[in-house]
């Protein structure tokens, strides 16, 4: 059984799953769908076609689900998927998507979004992600798994965050981020590697050192920055690194922040 506080409003054709608890003064649209054991905790706005998976916890001013916010959208059908076991804070604000960018915005599982951060309409967000507050993450960005925004930072639009980086707090990002990349910096620059992350996730001693020198030569080696990612994939046979190279050779709108 759901329990739906009395001063809540569900509208006719939501879809509300077993456990579910619905605080008070929510409103939950007609055509959102809350998973198994999902918590609204107050004053939370789901609107939209918007899923959300089991168990995710939802905190008080949240508004999921809002068409987005871009002077090209004209009112078309899009949507918002939000996974399992995610931690959504207070005033956070994640957006449905545009025709224009598939139309669909994405959150994986067990993730953490901090009180007052955005993400924007097309954007693709992971699994195990930590979005500190009021950090914004723009429209059609891709954040992969295991990746920490910190604080007061912008994510500029279609920038792609490679798997397991980490942005140091009132960073502005322009470009994308290798996998297992340090920003620092308040124009963000590519400072070094995510070695405590590393560390933290137990990655063999091997990986890590094949990873340090892939670094050093995306930073020295000669040629272009895809002419010495190229050459390691060749190189090296580390699968971090493999999965490293394989980032910086995919397209990408927005070029890549390099080594200082």
């Amino acid at each position: 059984m759901a329990g739906v506080h009395p001063s809540a409003v569900v509208e006719d054709g939501a879809v509300i799953g077993p456990d579910c608890s619905i605080g008070p003064l929510c409103v939950v649209g007609s055509e959102v769908v809350l998973g198994r054991g999902v918590v609204l905790k107050s004053h939370v706005v789901v609107t939209g076609d918007t899923h959300i998976g089991d168990e995710t916890v939802v905190f008080a001013f949240a508004v999921l689900g809002e068409i987005p916010q871009d002077l090209k959208f004209g009112g078309e059908k899009t949507s918002l998927r939000i996974g399992r076991r995610n931690r959504i804070r207070e005033h956070v604000t994640v957006n449905t998507g545009t025709a224009g960018g598939g139309g669909v915005t994405r959150v994986g599982d067990d993730n953490l979004l901090m009180a007052g951060c955005h993400v924007a309409h097309d954007a693709l967000v992971g699994n195990r992600v930590v979005i500190v507050n009021n950090s914004a993450i723009a429209g059609h960005c891709v954040i992969e798994d295991d990746v920490i925004v910190g604080g007061l930072c912008g994510v500029h639009q279609f920038v792609r965050v490679g798997k397991g980086a980490i942005i140091g707090a009132l960073s502005m990002v322009t470009s994308d981020v290798i996998p297992h990349g340090l920003v620092m910096g308040q124009r963000g620059e590519l400072d070094g590697l995510n070695l405590v992350g590393l560390k933290r996730k137990g990655v063999n001693r091997s990986d890590i050192t094949a990873l340090r020198a892939a670094f050093q030569m995306l930073k020295d080696g000669e040629g272009t920055f895809h002419d010495r990612a190229a050459r390691l994939q060749d190189e090296s046979e580390s699968a971090f690194v493999r999965e490293m190279v394989d980032f910086i050779l995919a397209p990408s709108e927005r070029g890549f922040l390099t080594p200082k």
